[in-house]
């Protein structure tokens, strides 16, 4: 199955760039679904039909869903209560009724995410198409499984739930009780579901695809975006420019709004394949609408970046990381090792990564940022590293 995450700033156009291809490839004969998490359904607003809860054939080989995020939320916190009852009653807490229960902000995003796993699961689709949230709610969206189960694993880690037999002697010996087993069985399950959302995430047939308005504000959006994205190890598939106004337009457009969009597709295609969508004049509105857009179509490429660890021990002593990071700046580059994780920090972007086994036998030796490329450097540690004769 192949998937397609579509995102990009706010008033880009995105939603109606996601729904334009999802309706090509299915009028070429795929199998799509077509996935948003607006409450407003401003997915259904393109499509000029209305989208919901249930999925819905909007087209021939075209379907639309839009998760609602306030019944899951409920059953999840349902189901919550249920197995804590033992503990609430000891509290006194007094329990939730679903009718009074109002999705935490976020759940929209997180019913989008268990959608695309159901999806991936069901493998009843050829094509996912996922309208995601607005650029910075999307970055943190597609980092959210990985997050989730770093928590999981510290607070829950799954080594202790091996000693269940021990834990009436550790809670005496503690003088309080130790985690019940439905705990450890709700974490297990977590880190399952979000393993497997984070597996389609990270699948060399997902890719991420930005869709933004040619002019300064997309600029720095776009730049902002492909720097958070490396972070993830991720880079943009396609980038869309949208609304892209034609040469012919000078009669009826300003021109200098024409030669600001011509000088931001100049920058952007010397980093990124871009592929333009005309402006219509208007909002697209309904299949006919959308059929009108010459969106690009889905491709073979990827968006996965590799992270690779160049071994240079025989001509300068040290093992190097290398980190593709375009866009970065060094003053705005921190780095801080704990264990076997490295903090990375570039603006108001951070990631904690696991080392490479190679690495947690080594120190840190100094880092440098060339050519759009951090390069962290690791020197073997004599009392872990493998000694020859």
């Amino acid at each position: 199955m192949r998937t397609i995450l579509i995102t990009g700033p706010g008033g880009s156009g995105r939603t109606t760039v996601a729904a334009a291809t999802a309706l090509a490839a299915a009028r070429e004969g795929t199998r799509t679904l077509l996935l948003g998490a607006d409450r407003n359904d401003t997915l259904g607003a393109a499509l000029g039909t209305a989208t919901g809860p249930a999925p819905r054939q909007v087209a021939p080989h075209l379907t639309a869903w839009r998760p609602d995020a306030v019944e899951r939320f409920r059953e999840d916190l349902t189901a919550f209560q249920t197995r804590a009852a033992t503990a609430l009653d000891l509290l006194g807490a007094s329990r939730l009724d679903p009718e009074e229960v109002t999705p935490l902000p976020g759940a929209e995003e997180l019913s989008l995410l268990r959608a695309l796993r159901d999806a991936a699961l069901a493998e009843a689709h050829d094509l996912v198409v996922v309208d995601l949230p607005p650029t910075p709610q999307a970055l943190a969206l597609l980092a959210l499984p990985e997050e989730l189960r770093r928590y999981l694993r510290r607070l829950l880690p799954p080594e202790r739930q091996a000693a269940r037999a021990l834990r009436p002697v550790l809670g005496r010996l503690a003088g309080v009780p130790m985690p019940a087993e439905w705990l450890y069985e709700t974490a297990a399950r977590w880190d399952l579901d979000l393993a497997a959302v984070e597996a389609v995430l990270a699948d060399r047939d997902t890719v991420v695809r930005l869709v933004a308005e040619p002019g300064p504000a997309g600029a720095d959006a776009v730049r902002g975006a492909g720097l958070a994205l490396a972070l993830r190890g991720l880079r943009p598939d396609v980038l869309v420019a949208n609304r892209v106004l034609p040469e012919a337009a000078r009669d009826t457009w300003p021109v200098g709004l024409i030669a600001q969009q011509r000088k931001t597709l100049d920058e952007w295609r010397a980093s990124y394949d871009v592929r333009t969508v005309a402006h219509l004049g208007g909002d697209p509105r309904g299949t006919d609408d959308l059929a009108a857009l010459a969106v690009p179509g889905v491709n073979r490429t990827t968006s996965t970046v590799e992270w690779t660890v160049a071994d240079r021990l025989a001509e300068d002593g040290v093992l190097v990381w290398h980190i593709p990071l375009p866009g970065a700046i060094r003053d705005e580059l921190d780095l801080i090792r704990r264990g076997d994780e490295l903090l990375v920090s570039v603006g108001r972007f951070r990631r904690i990564v696991p080392l490479p086994s190679a690495l947690r036998r080594c120190t840190v030796a100094g880092a440098a940022l060339r050519d759009d490329e951090l390069r962290v450097r690791f020197a073997p540690d004599p009392d872990l590293w493998p000694r020859t004769r």
